[in-house]
């Protein structure tokens, strides 16, 4: 009875922990054109709601995001280089992009962007991910 009681109050404590617990997602952008300007980076809950954004300073052809403070979930993120800082995705006249970009899981697109569906990964605990831009 008394080990009953007292994993039920184990439990009682650490489920709250587990269901408050943050992550962190590391995120290494490899292979960049160059190192003009900076990476652009949002992510999205697994609703497409935008959940952050952030800025990426680029060394060596490289960039590192560190995204804090997340919860367990599904996420998605598409990033581009703005190699002229001008906050945008610069495009020729056509659409396609003149600067480099992607999205998680290195998902690729057919004549456009890839689903949704394919950019989704999981955050149960602190996370690193690798990607490579198109350009």
């Amino acid at each position: 009875m008394k080990k009953s009681l007292l994993l039920l109050l184990v439990l009682l404590f650490i489920k709250p922990l587990i269901l408050f617990a943050q992550f962190s997602l590391t995120i290494e952008l490899n292979n960049l054109r160059n190192n003009n300007g900076q990476i652009l980076l949002q992510i999205y809950d697994e609703n497409q709601n935008k959940v952050k954004g952030a800025y990426g300073s680029i060394i060596n052809k490289k960039c590192v995001i560190i995204i804090e403070n997340l919860k367990s979930g599904r996420y998605a993120f598409k990033y581009f280089h703005d190699e002229n800082k001008n906050d945008k995705l610069d495009t020729n006249w056509i659409g396609i992009p003149n600067e480099g970009y992607g999205f998680s899981n290195n998902a690729k697109g057919t004549f456009g962007p890839p689903s949704f569906e394919k950019w989704i990964f999981q955050i149960k605990d602190n996370k690193k991910m690798i990607c490579n831009p198109n350009y």
